[in-house]
This record gives C-alpha cells, sequence and structure tokens, in this order.
C-alpha cells in the first residue's frame, strides 16, 4: 500500500493556508472566518495543535547536521505516536467543514504555500506510522529522504536511507520486522512487482504481532496446515512422476511447530516460499 498525500488531512499545511487566508482577508479589507477557526483549532491545548507542533519544529530547523536531522525525525515520530489518532481525525473532519462553510475549497487549499514538500513528506511519512495496513517501503524511502534533505539542506542518499529505515526497524523486534522490511523492499523493488494476497497477509501479520510468539506460533501453524492440504490436493493432479514425488517429499517437510518453538525468520521465509509454489502449481 501506497500512502498518498492528502491537503485535506495535512495539520502542518492547513495551519499555514488559514493563516495566508487571513493576511488576503485583511489586505482585502474583508472579515476573515479563517481567525476564528485557527483559534478554535489550533489553540492552547487542542489535538491538531500538538500535531502542528510536530510540522513547526520540522519546518523551522534547516542547515543542521546529519546526526540532529535523525534526531528530529525521530523525535518527531516517537511524539506522533503518543497523539489521539481518532480525535486528530474527528478535528481534521470538523475543521475542513468550518473551512467549507466560509471559504471556497478549491481555492482555499490552492494557495501556494513554501516548504509544501517538507510538510507532504513529513504527513506520509506519519500517515505510514500509524497505518495498521502493509506499507510500500518505497514510501518510507522517498519521504524520509525529502524531510532530511530539508533539515541538512543537503542532498541525501537514498540507499543510506533506506539502510537507516531497515536499522530502526531491527531496533523494534530484533530480526523479524527487520527480515520482513528486506522482503517487502526486494519485493516491490526488484523482480516481484506484486506480492501475493496471502504473502501481504502473512507479512502484515509478521509485523504487527511479532511481539507475540504465541500468537505468531498459532498463525504459521494455520498457514503451515492450509498449504500443505493445498500441495496434496494440487499434487494429486500432477502428471509428471518426479514432480510427483518432489511434492510429496514437500508435503512430508511441512511439520508444524511446537508449543514451545520459537519463531525465526526462516519460518517467514518458508512460508513465502511456500505460497509462491503453491501459486505456481495453481497454474499448471
Amino acid at each position: 500500500m501506497k500512502i498518498k498525500h492528502s491537503k485535506y488531512r495535512n495539520t502542518g499545511l492547513i495551519f499555514e493556508l488559514l493563516v495566508k487566508q487571513i493576511a488576503a482577508d485583511t489586505l482585502g479589507n474583508n472579515d476573515s472566518p479563517a481567525i476564528g477557526i485557527l483559534k478554535k483549532y489550533y489553540g492552547s491545548n487542542t489535538s491538531l495543535a500538538k500535531e502542528y507542533k510536530l510540522y513547526e519544529f520540522l519546518v523551522k530547523n534547516s542547515n543542521v547536521s546529519q546526526n540532529k536531522a535523525e534526531a528530529i525525525l525521530s523525535t518527531i515520530t516517537e511524539i506522533s505516536r503518543k497523539l489521539n489518532q481518532k480525535v486528530l481525525k474527528e478535528s481534521k473532519y470538523s475543521i475542513i467543514a468550518e473551512i467549507k462553510n466560509s471559504y471556497n475549497l478549491e481555492d482555499f487549499f490552492g494557495m501556494q504555500v513554501r516548504d509544501y514538500k517538507p510538510l507532504a513528506a513529513l504527513y506520509c511519512l506519519l500517515e505510514a506510522q500509524n497505518s495498521n495496513n502493509l506499507i510500500d517501503p518505497q514510501t518510507l524511502v522517498d519521504n524520509k529522504t525529502t524531510i532530511l534533505e530539508h533539515l541538512t539542506s543537503k542532498p541525501q542518499d537514498s540507499k543510506e536511507v533506506k539502510d537507516t529505515i531497515i536499522e530502526e526497524y531491527s531496533k523494534y523486534d530484533k530480526d523479524l520486522k527487520l527480515l520482513t522490511f528486506k522482503i517487502l523492499l526486494e519485493k516491490f523493488n526488484n523482480k516481484y512487482k506484486d506480492l501475493l494476497p496471502e504473502q501481504k497477509i502473512i507479512l502484515k501479520e509478521f509485523i504487527t504481532s511479532v511481539n507475540s510468539q504465541t500468537r505468531l506460533r498459532t498463525l504459521v501453524n494455520e498457514e503451515l496446515s492450509k498449504i500443505k492440504t493445498q500441495v496434496s490436493k494440487l499434487s494429486s493432479k500432477v502428471t509428471d512422476d518426479i514432480l510427483k514425488i518432489k511434492l510429496h517429499e514437500v508435503s512430508k517437510g511441512i511439520v508444524l511447530l511446537s508449543n514451545k518453538q520459537k519463531i525465526v525468520d526462516t519460518h517467514l521465509i518458508n512460508l513465502m516460499q511456500y505460497y509462491d509454489l503453491v501459486n505456481e502449481l495453481k497454474s499448471l
């Protein structure tokens, strides 16, 4: 899944547009509903004010060292995880409704904003971080690159950015998220353009349930049972005797995990390979 930028949900962008609208209304000697909207939604201690501080912190920093840039971004994402996403979503819906009552949305969001690119990149990065869906890793790499280029005022090597993201994943769960991220990168960016539906589901589960060995073990055993049944059924339709023998050996090798067995990277790799095998058998 790729995260697309939404002007209607970007807290930092909406704030900047309201400020520009107030300026435009004032210069035109018109009353400015934007003033009331800004005070209501970005006043002290509101959910949007809390998130806006993250965008403000980003755009106000530039020409910093690489280490400081990484620290700034890490701090922003860490604070974002603590915000109430449900309340934020409701507030964004309400503020857009009020803006729509006072202004033409196309004209309002058509105004040019300084630092649009880093604001959009941060929105996408935070959305990816707070999403329960499987995210295209390139989304993370591209947006983090844009943010670091803004902070350092220097071009970034996307390969190095990708490596730092993989390193960050490894801190969360030792080996499994690191592995799943590497597989995703390979699948999305190299020879595999699309993951099979079953592979997307298992990767998502490995990422979201990685700290629960019991849940993962149950999941792996359920999938192994399904795969073993499928291999047996599909092999019965195979006419090539040598292939049939090989498939029989594969089926024998699919063994469920014991209750004390720890989930490791090879279990994920095996599942991914089994899915590919089943998919190939279905096409015969």
